[in-house]
């Protein structure tokens, strides 16, 4: 076989052609500069959260779990909404693919999306005001559900800011663009960061509110985050010139119609994985505040290491998608596949530091106090569950967002449903349960239904890349 590769146009971020192990380089050389500025926006994300988590921590134990439980009722809300949003990227990447001048179907696929944000967004803003009444029917102590609405009010009017960033994150990716977004994120962990030590502790003058300040802060942020990225879109050429805003009142329903008929699928593939480790936070609830801590520890160091194979596989989702556009099956495989093994690589790395250091990162969370340290050995117990697992996630997730760019979001959804609510969560509960080992249990079956959905994610890919 003849050793070639070569871009379709001379811009950067274009689909390869050719093939031979030159066209491979080529194609991982072409991801990774995509994926490189998505990462770190990703992880400029994490770092918000993150923020949260460490300094409520050492506000109190109380406000810890309290923010637990809010944003796990949060980021149900907010991936109920992401799921259109989350379909810009793959349509215009087919739409350039096909024709890389077309204007208009870009515009127009970007306009729709913020359609979605006005139609879903603004609902679920009103229905996280009644988090208290929903957690106590869930089961949740009313200690417990009074610290997650007092964090909760506040944060849901940042929730259709939230998404409004997303139509404009995909929208500079689709284009190639993703320092758009890296410089916005980069910007707003700052401002967050300020806003959360002032208002949580009650510095610079200003009210100590604890966790209704946590709130606060996040939700100005993502304000603060969608304004910046409007304007960062309006300053960058190739992203200012398709105009989007034109024409914003007017509908196409037959682009708002694919938004949803793709969106709703990924919607729902993202809620089936997610809410079954926001329904671990719920059973270690049940548990005590120790297995809740400990929990919320373990989670939050692997969630920070996925921000790379998920920056990875929205990479993919576009190289895919750039490729499927212009009918180049050959492409298309070459660039799932270089994805995956490019995100599973990384995932490795992760995996070792993990295993060898998991009392030394439990302690960057919670001071090895002896009040603390029933939840720190838990956390060492879990992060060694998470070491296990690292390699099925950064595979699962990067073989599904390869999916998204062939437009395949039915069948994602299925074999999510199936592996982790059919295949997960029944070994969390005989093993948590049934066997008696409470929170481990729980994160045995997070780990089973990760493997389940990495083997299928990646034969599905597989058998539709190859067809």
């Amino acid at each position: 076989m003849t050793d070639i590769a070569e871009f379709d146009v001379a811009n950067a971020g274009e689909r390869v052609a050719g093939h031979g192990l030159s066209a491979w380089f080529a194609e991982t050389r072409e991801l990774l500069k995509l994926a490189g500025p998505l990462i770190l926006t990703q992880l400029a994300q994490m770092a918000i959260g993150t923020t949260d988590t460490l300094m409520l921590a050492r506000f109190s134990n109380e406000a810890l779990a309290g923010a637990v439980l809010g944003n796990t009722m949060f980021y149900f809300c907010w991936l109920l909404g992401s799921g259109p949003t989350s379909a810009v990227s793959p349509m215009i990447a087919h739409i350039l693919g096909a024709d890389k001048d077309n204007m208009d179907d870009v515009r127009v696929v970007a306009r729709m999306g913020f359609w979605s944000v006005l139609m879903v967004g603004l609902p679920l803003m009103v229905l996280l005001q009644f988090a208290h009444p929903i957690l106590l029917a869930l089961g949740q102590s009313d200690r417990l559900a009074t610290a997650a609405s007092a964090f909760l009010t506040p944060l849901a009017f940042g929730l259709p800011f939230s998404l409004g960033f997303q139509v404009l994150r995909n929208y500079s990716t689709a284009l190639s663009k993703p320092n758009a977004s890296l410089i916005v994120m980069g910007v707003a962990v700052f401002f967050n960061a300020f806003f959360d030590y002032a208002l949580i502790f009650g510095h610079f003058g200003m009210p100590r509110l604890g966790l209704t300040g946590s709130g606060i802060a996040s939700a100005c942020s993502f304000a603060f985050s969608f304004v910046l990225m409007l304007a960062v879109v309006r300053l960058t050429p190739k992203l200012h010139h398709y105009r989007i805003f034109r024409d914003a009142l007017m509908p196409d329903w037959e682009k708002l119609l694919e938004v949803y008929v793709l969106g709703l699928p990924i919607g729902l593939t993202m809620m089936f994985e997610a809410c079954l480790f926001f329904s671990s936070n719920f059973f270690m609830g049940h548990f005590g505040l120790d297995y809740l801590d400990a929990h919320t520890i373990a989670m939050n160091v692997p969630s920070i290491a996925f921000m790379v194979p998920l920056g990875i596989a929205m990479a993919a989702t576009v190289r895919v998608g750039l490729a499927a556009g212009a009918g180049d099956s050959e492409a298309v495989r070459r660039a799932g596949w270089a994805a995956i093994l490019t995100a599973s690589a990384f995932m490795t790395v992760t995996s070792v530091i993990l295993a060898v250091y998991p009392f030394e990162i439990a302690t960057l969370y919670l001071p090895p106090t002896e009040t603390n340290m029933p939840a720190l050995l838990l956390s060492v117990t879990f992060l060694h569950v998470a070491a296990a697992f690292q390699i099925f996630d950064g595979v699962q997730v990067t073989a599904a967002l390869s999916l998204r760019g062939l437009k395949d979001a039915r069948a994602p959804m299925w074999i999510a449903g199936a592996s982790y609510w059919l295949a997960g969560f029944p070994v969390c509960m005989w093993c948590a349960f049934g066997l008696g080992l409470k929170g481990l249990g729980i994160w045995y079956g997070l780990a089973f239904g990760l493997l389940v959905a990495a083997t299928l994610m990646c034969w599905r890919f597989w058998w539709l890349s190859r067809n």
